[in-house]
């Protein structure tokens, strides 16, 4: 009864939406998860979604034209989201923001027939980071196929430059987007040397004694790969510890290190020196951040809870930022504030080495490349919060770049 409920007052709400919209309006879908599996994220980044929009809307730099993002909590169901969808579509939506593998798998194919971008930022199909086979999904971040590459790439630093006869555990989430990273581990393994084991956790992610019992007592890894997210990353940590594993020999993929998942483990002190996977800054301490707050002051109200959880908050700031650069680009080109999907989608081609005051590594997306480069930045747990260990970085372009063609190639033939 709740889904349906769910569903019928999303309805409502997009009814008004579209009544009182206005001719200057336009309108981005912004598809959340505030009360699923993974609301430790949504109810981060929503928030700083809406700010960066807010904030936007007060500077003005489209004339008239206003940015409106029409929220719904689709709860990580895909049933949901394909709903969602079809409110979008409705309200003339020009951009989606998809949010989870599963949707964007749902999604995809209908979105390119629509000619409706959208984005799945550090989420979704890699294989989108291929332009010409993906025209309409941008991943504008680092794939689980680029977040794997640099994985090898800090494990091998970690373990002296070699990782010839080490042996890997990857530990992930037993569903599409946990799978992602390994093509990518089996790809890098003959020429790294490295012995690979997978180690598959099931949903909801809160039960990986056996799993962790077998990495830490009978394979004996010397490095861990996790790719978890919702609650498992504050689960996994909690026996990782029990189980006397160094924390400085794992890195965690991006949907596995945000202050709240270190809250829910034991607080930074217990977990100090877990290694954590970003593809935006960690902290308040950038101009864009400090904007926000300073409309927040000039509104007499104080910063918003969700700001504190500066991961995922400063992730919903990048993703605001990148689809309106995308959106203002359509506009001043069209001298108009109506502007289509497809009008938006080559606006994101002229988006290059945005990088949000420092928030971001050099962003550049190109008909070829939607991902943007593939950067990511390891930050480390520390007692008083997180520390860079890593200046931006990427690496085995190559490889990638020849498993996303293979790939491709593979998926045409089913």
């Amino acid at each position: 009864m709740k889904f349906f409920t769910a569903l019928g007052a999303a309805a409502l709400a997009a009814g008004a939406l579209a009544t009182q919209a206005s001719a200057k309006d336009v309108t981005i879908g912004l598809m959340c998860d505030r009360t699923g599996p993974t609301s430790v994220t949504g109810t981060a980044l929503c928030p700083g979604y809406h700010d960066y929009v807010n904030l936007y809307n007060t500077q003005k730099k489209i004339g008239e034209c206003k940015i409106v993002a029409h929220e719904i909590d689709h709860e990580y169901k895909v049933p949901a989201a394909v709903e969602a969808y079809q409110t979008y579509k409705s309200e003339n939506a020009v951009l989606i923001s998809p949010y989870g593998t599963p949707m964007v798998y749902a999604l995809v194919q209908k979105m390119a027939e629509d000619k409706l971008p959208g984005t799945s930022a550090g989420f979704g199909t890699a294989l989108a980071g291929n332009g010409e086979a993906y025209p309409y999904m941008f991943p504008i971040a680092a794939s689980y196929y680029s977040q794997a590459a640099a994985a090898v790439k800090f494990a091998k630093d970690k373990l002296g430059g070699s990782l010839k006869g080490k042996k890997i555990a990857y530990i992930y989430y037993d569903n599409p987007a946990g799978t992602e990273g390994i093509p990518v581990l089996e790809k890098l393994q003959p020429k790294e040397g490295y012995e690979l084991r997978t180690f598959a956790v099931p949903a909801p992610g809160v039960e990986m004694g056996p799993q962790i019992l077998d990495i830490t007592r009978r394979y004996r890894a010397d490095f861990v790969i996790s790719h978890l997210f919702g609650r498992a990353p504050s689960v996994s940590l909690k026996e990782f510890k029990r189980a006397g594993f160094p924390l400085d020999k794992i890195v965690g993929f991006v949907w596995a290190g945000s202050e709240g998942d270190i809250k829910a483990a034991g607080g930074n002190e217990f977990a100090a020196g877990y290694n954590t996977m970003q593809f935006a800054g960690v902290g308040q301490d950038y101009p864009v951040i400090q904007q926000i707050k300073a409309m927040y002051k000039a509104e007499g109200k104080p910063d918003p809870d969700a700001m504190q959880y500066t991961v995922y908050y400063n992730r919903g700031v990048f993703q605001a930022a990148v689809h309106i650069a995308a959106i203002e680009n359509a506009i001043k080109a069209k001298g108009s504030c109506d502007v289509t999907g497809e009008q938006v989608r080559d606006g994101f081609y002229q988006i290059k080495d945005f990088t949000l005051g420092g928030l971001l590594p050099p962003l550049q997306i190109t008909k070829k490349d939607h991902e943007g480069g593939g950067w990511v930045r390891i930050f480390q747990v520390t007692k008083d919060g997180y520390k860079p260990v890593t200046d931006w970085y990427r690496d085995y372009r190559p490889e990638i770049s020849n498993l996303l063609i293979e790939e491709i190639e593979k998926a045409k033939k089913k």
